[in-house]
Formats: structure tokens, C-alpha cells, sequence
């Protein structure tokens, strides 16, 4: 079954990558598949990967190409890692912490370096290279009580302002056709026929504790293969294609439990989120050395078009306290209510924004100094369907409306002695939101070391990096709903193994 959108539903695709969040929506989709994290070798990784003017490492086949042309012998790498996820949840007047961890593999490369010495042109090489661009895993859960507000008063506002008809129509695979298939909300012409039956009560009463559990899985990976030229040790220039794998899994476990009520004891939502899609893009960028200890680079990245699939599936099972219930033609007895949606398949395309970088080197053979800046705006992110009749202009016109245009930064250095390199370095994202009711915090810290000899490397690098944002399950009209802080560390360790011949 294909459908046009899910936007009622409250899956969680991005609150652990650092956004703050509510009812999940298309717009934050589109930030967070525009979003890429720190990616490229140990060497990068290690100086916070402000590389753009740098060069002389695969990594330039993901930020810019024309550092390719700086190499002077091939190369071959491999770069293992493992990564601890720890995300602390502040809400209902508790707090709780999850921790997980995962070996993954940020990046593998192959560098064919190609001389040619023709008058000015001195040949260049060919890169291709796997990288990890986006990572998706953690979980956080947390429990409280909350006795102003219901996950049920989020569905009887969605549900207000149309008849029950909707529940045959475009509420049917969501969690409010759920609810009106449990019996948590009803016309209100169910209990006067004189009352409007497109305004919806309930008779479950607020609830007294909540607990949420979200898990997220996967990731974004990269393929690029791109050639970095050089022109008399001076101008480099390079061009390179990038191709793009996402993979997204989220499941989300929801309860109310409502204590001494003799009409319901508990509903509880679960909801299964699976995004798989393929994209493409190209990048150019070029770097000057006007002297001898100073580079300077800029890079430019096309929009990456994805092609989507997102499969949904939830169920909610309402409790009831063998509880009768009048629904206006007959008295039904409530016992143990549960419904489900179909397994629900959505396809789409997504244009994410393109990307703007500038860089500048400092560079002695004590080591050198580097600086990014890049630009980007998700304001520009764009749904489109190639099934007729289907349109995302609601999801475009969030997307305007929730974005603006962000510069993100990074800064390292590296030290050099003999054979032993030592780095570090920072790297901070700046709010993309347009509103400035937006918490926002996303930056990481790293360092590293490695040790060069004549046919080998190893590289080692640790980066840390920390997210803060709110996150509500539900959201109602006056802005009442609880409000979950989160708190993201994310540790990876990583070491790239390089043979050159």
C-alpha cells in the first residue's frame, strides 16, 4: 500500500542526532538526513575534520576533491571503530541514563596516485572511498508522573474539525484511528445526538504516570570516486561522484498507566519505523598554495537527490476496566482493546540542500594549523513524489518556515616529530532552527596520534561529541505537552591502518 504521508504519526526519526523534537514531522527528516557528522580517516577525525584546505588524504574525496592532487604514491586504507552511545533523559521530575555501543567501520579507501609531468601539469589521482556519514544508534526511555496532560489529548485534538468518516480515510493507519478504534475517543454526538460529531471526547481520564523507551538504529554511508589534479605544486582542482545509502530504524514503546480509575488502567502505543533510500551528488572544489606554508581551499557539494522508502507499522492496545461503553447505538463491554495499522509503505524523493566550504592551512614541517567554515540551508530541503496526485506542498512549506541558513565550523592542528604526529581538535554546528525558541547544542572534541614509516601509517583518533535538545512525545495546541531533555554523548574510537606503495 502506498500513501501519500504519515503526518499525524509520532515516530522519533532524529532525536538522537541533537535536534529538539515533538511529534515527528517531514521537515525534521529532511534536517536530518541533510546533516552529516564528522566523517574521513583517524587523521581528519582527529583534528576536528577541518580538511578542506588540507589534502593529502582520502577523506578530501568526501570535502574536497582537490586535495587528491597533493599525493605522490598510492595508498590503501582501513579504519575500524567503536562507538558508546550514552543519552541521559531529564522529565517528570526524574532522570535516567541508557548506554549502548557498537563496532562499526567509518571508512575504507583506495588512492591510485597517476604522475604525468606535461610542462605545468604534474599529474593528479584517482580516490575511492567508503564513509560513514551519518550515525543513527541510541536509545533513551524515561517515566513520570503527569497528571495535567494525555497522549489522548493529542488525539482528540487531531481528530477534531471532521466526522468519523476520517477514520475510513486519511486518520486510518494512524495512532488517533487507533485511539477511535479502542474506543479512547468517540463523537461527541455519541452522547447527544444534538451534539456536532466532528468534536471528539473521552472518557479515559488524565494520566498518571508516563514511560517512553526509543530505540534508534542504522546508518549513512558515502561511496565517492573522484580525481584531484595538480598544477605545479600550486593549483590543485578536483571533481568527484558521490553515492549515497541510508538506512534508518526506529521503534518507539508509549504508556500512560492511569492508577484507582475503575474505567481504564493503561494504553499503551507502539510504533515501527523503517527508512531505506539510495541518493547522489558531486562535488568540485579547488586549492591554492599562493606560498609555501599557507593553503587555501573551497569546495562546493551539489543537492543530494534520495530516492525513499518508509515502511510504518503500530499498534495501540487500550486497557480498559471491564468497563460498558454506550457508542450511541448499542452498550459495548470493554475488556482488553487493541488495534493496528497496516503494514504502510510510503515512497518519495528528497532533494537535500547543497554545501558551500572554505578553508585555509597554515603549514611547517613542525605540522600545521586548519580551519573550515561551510554553509548550508535546510530551508532549501525539498519533498517531491513521481506518483500522480500525491503532493508534498504542506512538508515544503514547514520546511521554510522551521529553517535557515546555518555555518558550521572546525578548527585543528597537528604536531609533527620525526615519525610521531600528535593532534586535536573542535568542530561546532550552529542552530538551524528559525525560531529562537529552539534549545540547540551540537559540537565535538577530538584528538589523536599516528606514526608514519616508509610503506605504512596508523592513525588513532578519539572524538567526543555531545547534543543537548528538548523532545515532547505528543504535541497539543497551547503547548502544554511534557517536555523530555536530552542529553547526547556519543564517544567513538577509531584507528586507520594506511599501506602506501
Amino acid at each position: 500500500m502506498v500513501i501519500k504521508n504519515m503526518r499525524n504519526t509520532l515516530t522519533v526519526i532524529f532525536m538522537l542526532i541533537g535536534y529538539v523534537t515533538s511529534a515527528q514531522s517531514y521537515a525534521e527528516s529532511a534536517l536530518l538526513f541533510s546533516t552529516y557528522q564528522l566523517g574521513g580517516s583517524a587523521r581528519i577525525q582527529g583534528v576536528g575534520g577541518a580538511q578542506v584546505a588540507l589534502g593529502g588524504d582520502y577523506s578530501s574525496a568526501l570535502s574536497n576533491p582537490a586535495g587528491l592532487g597533493m599525493y605522490n604514491r598510492s595508498e590503501l586504507t582501513f579504519t575500524p571503530a567503536a562507538a558508546g552511545y550514552a543519552t541521559e533523559a531529564d522529565a517528570l521530575g526524574s532522570s535516567n541514563e541508557e548506554n549502548t555501543s557498537k563496532l562499526v567501520i567509518p571508512g575504507l579507501s583506495f588512492v591510485l596516485h597517476l604522475p604525468r609531468e606535461s610542462g605545468s601539469f604534474l599529474g593528479g589521482a584517482f580516490g575511492a572511498s567508503m564513509t560513514r556519514i551519518n550515525d543513527f544508534n541510541g536509545s533513551f526511555s524515561y517515566s513520570g508522573p503527569n497528571t495535567s496532560t494525555s497522549i489522548i489529548d493529542y488525539f482528540l485534538e487531531q481528530a477534531n474539525g471532521d466526522g468519523p468518516e476520517q477514520f475510513d480515510t486519511y486518520q486510518y493507519n494512524t495512532p488517533t484511528g487507533l485511539a477511535y478504534d479502542t474506543y479512547l475517543i468517540g463523537p461527541r454526538s455519541i452522547i447527544d445526538p444534538t451534539f456536532p460529531d466532528d468534536e471528539y471526547f473521552t472518557d479515559a481520564p488524565v494520566a498518571s504516570t508516563q514511560t517512553e523507551n526509543v530505540t534508534t538504529k542504522k546508518a549513512g554511508y558515502q561511496w565517492s570516486f573522484s580525481y584531484g589534479a595538480n598544477v605545479k605544486d600550486i593549483f590543485f582542482f578536483g571533481g568527484g561522484l558521490g553515492l549515497m545509502s541510508l538506512r534508518y530504524e526506529a521503534q518507539r514503546l508509549f504508556n500512560e498507566e492511569y492508577q484507582d480509575q475503575d474505567i481504564i488502567k493503561s494504553i499503551a502505543l507502539q510504533e515501527n519505523l523503517d527508512i531505506s533510500g539510495s541518493g547522489i551528488n558531486a562535488t568540485l572544489g579547488v586549492i591554492v598554495r599562493p606560498v609555501s606554508f599557507m593553503q587555501i581551499g573551497v569546495s562546493f557539494i551539489t543537492p543530494t537527490y534520495y530516492q525513499i522508502t518508509e515502511n510504518y507499522d503500530a499498534r495501540l492496545d487500550a486497557y480498559w476496566n471491564d468497563y460498558d461503553y454506550d457508542d450511541g447505538n448499542q452498550i459495548v463491554n470493554l475488556d482488553d482493546e487493541y488495534a493496528m495499522t497496516d503494514y504502510v509503505t510510503s515512497e518519495y524523493t528528497l532533494t537535500t540542500p547543497l554545501r558551500l566550504s572554505g578553508g585555509i592551512a597554515f603549514i611547517s614541517k613542525y605540522g600545521f594549523i586548519s580551519a573550515d567554515v561551510e554553509m548550508m540551508n535546510p530551508a532549501k530541503a525539498k519533498y517531491s513524489s513521481q506518483i500522480g496526485g500525491i503532493s508534498y506542498a504542506g512538508e515544503n512549506d514547514d520546511i521554510r518556515a522551521s529553517f535557515k541558513k546555518v555555518y558550521n565550523y572546525r578548527i585543528g592542528a597537528e604536531l609533527r616529530y620525526d615519525i610521531f604526529r600528535l593532534r586535536g581538535g573542535y568542530s561546532m554546528m550552529g542552530n538551524p532552527y528559525a525560531s529562537t525558541d529552539y534549545p540547540y547544542k551540537n559540537f565535538s572534541v577530538s584528538g589523536g596520534a599516528g606514526v608514519r614509516f616508509k610503506k605504512f601509517y596508523m592513525d588513532l583518533a578519539v572524538v567526543s561529541k555531545r547534543t543537548e535538545n528538548n523532545y515532547s512525545p505528543y504535541t497539543l495546541n497551547d503547548n502544554s505537552q511534557p517536555i523530555v531533555k536530552l542529553k547526547n554523548k556519543t564517544l567513538t574510537s577509531m584507528i586507520t591502518f594506511g599501506f602506501t606503495f
